[in-house]
């Protein structure tokens, strides 16, 4: 066995593998503030022996680079079961790196391998092993990208209200960095005309608007019943989203961008949430991910988890003060794509661990992966 640096006895990582898969969409895809025509998955294999656990990440291909000089050789040979230890670990080992964007993405794909590694190898799904707070995850539906035209928004936010009885839908707006308001409106209007009365209806800004744009639309968005305005100015502005949580009706969310805790800590300590957004393949996994959802509870607030949300799945399952995992068109799409193991959101909620598969329960599709590899 590989000497394990914590002195802990148990089975150690012997190896760190790292592919690249980049997926084009099926149609073209935007928000406010960006446009896309594919998506890139990063995947991370962390063995011990002749198990392995799988974890990744979204984002840029250069990802793979930092888990393969900046942190394999960090976490090989450490003890399996000490997966706190090797987070923080990795943690010490990028500080001159830098911490935030990509290598926090890379970091967060290994935290979630090893947690998916434990768990398999204690045939246990990883729900279990981390303490199941509820049987059952709600999700929304997420995509209605501002490239759509009337017939394609429609088609989706139906699919999933009427087709698979999801009963909460978000689209993007703030198209062309807010410079579009009525056509904004418009698609919001059209969007309530699609779902019914009873759908619960969200907006996504993606950081696009002013302040004062914010407030001003407000009332319009309360109009066609909006309850959850995402990002309605950059994240990073904490005292403009306190002050539009202040003065709009709809609860005001933000987290994607959460790369370390002390960010979700600065978040909360701003009052400028209604709802705390984290994102396990951003913020530093799920050893983080539960931290981030104490620190919420703490505040007397819910946690929501954005994107990836299959590998949120189980984690989402281990906290008390869930609100819902964004179920977001492009990952679903790809998750199906690249994994067996992917779960069915009819009725609007998903049940990690149902099937009893250990860890998170996903395997890659090998040869149908193939053809999207590019590194």
């Amino acid at each position: 066995m590989t000497p394990d640096p914590t002195g802990s006895a148990g089975p150690a990582v012997t190896s760190v593998e790292t592919a690249v898969y980049t997926v084009p969409t099926d149609s073209p895809e935007g928000d406010g503030t960006l446009a896309w025509d594919s998506t890139t998955l990063v995947l991370v294999r962390v063995r011990s022996g002749g198990t392995a656990g799988l974890g990744y990440t979204y984002g840029a291909p250069a990802t793979a680079r930092v888990v393969e000089e900046e942190l394999a050789g960090v976490v090989t040979g450490r003890c399996v079961w000490d997966v706190p230890a090797a987070n923080e670990a990795m943690n010490r080992a990028v500080r001159n790196t830098g911490r935030p964007g990509l290598v926090a993405g890379a970091l967060s794909a290994v935290d979630i391998a090893l947690w998916d590694l434990k768990a398999r190898l204690l045939d246990l799904p990883l729900v279990r092993l981390l303490g199941a707070a509820r049987d059952s995850v709600p999700v929304y539906g997420s995509g209605g990208f501002t490239p759509y035209d009337a017939r394609r928004q429609d088609a989706q936010l139906r699919g999933w209200v009427e087709g698979q009885g999801i009963p909460r839908v978000k689209i993007k707006i703030g198209e062309a960095w807010g410079r579009a308001g009525p056509r904004d409106l418009e698609r919001v209007a059209r969007a309530r005309g699609s779902i019914g009365d009873t759908t619960e209806l969200y907006v996504d800004a993606n950081g696009a608007y002013t302040r004062k744009q914010a407030v001003r639309l407000a009332p319009r968005l309360d109009a066609e019943g909006v309850i959850w305005f995402e990002e309605p100015v950059s994240s990073d502005d904490l005292v403009s989203l306190a002050r539009i949580r202040d003065s709009v009706m709809a609860d005001v969310t933000a987290g994607e961008y959460g790369y370390t805790l002390p960010y979700f800590a600065r978040m909360l300590g701003a009052g400028a949430v209604d709802c705390l957004q984290a994102d396990v393949t951003r913020c530093g996994g799920v050893t983080v991910w539960l931290r981030a959802a104490a620190l919420a509870e703490a505040a007397g607030l819910e946690v929501s988890g954005h994107c990836a949300p299959h590998v949120h799945a189980h984690v989402a399952a281990a906290v008390p003060n869930l609100r819902h995992l964004e179920w977001f068109h492009d990952h679903v799409r790809i998750e199906r794509l690249l994994f067996t193991g992917t779960l069915d959101p009819g009725g609007g909620s998903i049940r990690p661990g149902a099937d009893g598969a250990p860890g998170h329960g996903l395997s890659l599709r090998t040869g149908s992966a193939e053809r999207y590899r590019t590194g």
